[in-house]
């Protein structure tokens, strides 16, 4: 099941209906965007697609709240070319089939100008063929898997990738930390945490460290027991764990009862407070690289944290950071647009140059990357704090 969630309610009621009664999309190639440009009344549709519910919906919310509250702001201030924006937000579940699904419904059906996501790597790797053929512009927030953008030069990203990300997680660790041994354990089903344990690895021992032990395990594993008492023979001095925290979480408290008390180093998966509730105060100490730090004084960061939280009344984590920026830099992309056609909002797109994001000033390179800073964050008191900035 898709779970279509628009931004309004009378829009709500109107698409539940039109989905009571429509076919389901015919098995023919969905139109190109040429064929797809929309009438001049009524809103611009863009869509939406990541895992609102399911084991990573905690992560696919919050990216999709920051999404909708671009939109809303946008709306608020009179739409793109004097027209409102309508977002179309389908659920995966957090399964690759969902995403096909979803991508296919997008493109077929609601005949959206561009879409937004899929939150994680695996899930945009599964649909940007279909999209780059579609010639639909698809923008991720958050896959880091350096293979998304290399799809297509339809398919785009707002967040750092992974041989970035990995290289300036192990250049904290061997500078910062000054550690010389480490331990990787990975997902091996997870093209996100493969791609930053390859990174990691391969910066770390560039840089004169050694990796001791590499382990993995596969999501929905519920004992970690096996590979954690693998790395504790191999005596790192920490693990570097690149996976998402709904496994993360149970890994460093299953870590902690077995007695492993070394410093555990992580990714951009971790950003999700559920992490907290599941690990039970094992990540103390922990550290980790992500998109930005609350506690940054940025003018435009403030500006967004402060409205978030007037608006929801709740700090953003930096997965809804990453949901507006990606959305703010695609809407401010249709609204340059010659047209409404997908290589016009396409080349608009590449032009994209010292957006003033949440996460940062954000410039696209000729690879559809953006070129930004990462963050190191440090869990003190159960807290998030700033430790270090990596720059490109």
């Amino acid at each position: 099941m898709h779970r279509l969630l628009p931004l309004f309610a009378a829009v709500a009621l109107s698409s539940l209906a039109c989905e009571r009664k429509s076919p389901p999309p015919p098995p023919s190639a969905p139109a190109t965007s040429e064929q797809r440009v929309p009438a001049r009344e009524g809103p611009i549709v863009i869509g939406m697609l990541g895992s609102l519910t399911g084991s990573e919906a905690s992560f696919g919310t919050v990216v999709r709240d920051g999404i909708q509250f671009a939109v809303e702001q946008v709306n608020a201030a009179g739409g793109v070319k004097g027209r409102q924006v309508e977002l179309r937000a389908y659920d995966t579940q957090g399964k690759l089939e969902e995403s096909v699904a979803a991508a296919k419904r997008l493109l077929t059906q609601d005949k959206v100008v561009l879409i937004l996501g899929d939150v994680t790597s695996s899930g945009s790797l599964a649909i940007a063929d279909a999209v780059q053929a579609a010639r639909v512009p698809m923008v991720t927030p958050s896959s880091t898997h350096p293979e998304v953008t290399k799809k297509g030069d339809f398919i785009f990203r707002t967040c750092f990738i992974d041989p970035f990300q990995g290289g300036a997680m192990a250049r904290f660790a061997r500078e910062n930390l000054k550690l010389e041994r480490v331990a990787v354990l990975h997902d091996s089903k997870n093209a996100s945490s493969l791609g930053l344990s390859e990174a990691f690895i391969a910066a770390f021992q560039k840089l004169g460290g050694t990796v001791v032990a590499v382990e993995s395990y596969a999501k929905g594993d519920s004992d970690y027991r096996a590979p954690l008492l693998a790395v504790k023979k191999a005596k790192p001095q920490a693990l570097y764990l690149p996976g998402f925290y709904s496994e993360v979480g149970v890994i460093a408290r299953q870590a902690r009862e077995m007695g492993l008390t070394l410093p555990l180093l992580g990714g951009d998966g971790w950003e999700s407070d559920r992490i907290f509730e599941l690990a039970g105060g094992a990540l103390e100490g922990a550290s980790y690289s992500s998109h930005y730090a609350e506690d940054n004084p940025a003018s435009e960061l403030q500006r967004f944290i402060t409205s978030f939280r007037e608006r929801y009344g709740r700090s953003p984590e930096a997965a809804s950071a990453l949901g507006y920026d990606a959305a703010k830099v695609a809407l401010a992309a249709i609204e340059r647009a010659k047209s409404l056609s997908g290589p016009d909002i396409r080349d608009a797109l590449a032009a994209t140059k010292d957006h003033p994001g949440a996460t940062g000033s954000l410039t696209l390179d000729a690879d559809r990357n953006p070129v930004k800073p990462a963050v190191i964050l440090t869990i003190r008191e159960g807290k998030r704090r700033f430790a270090a900035a990596v720059t490109p």
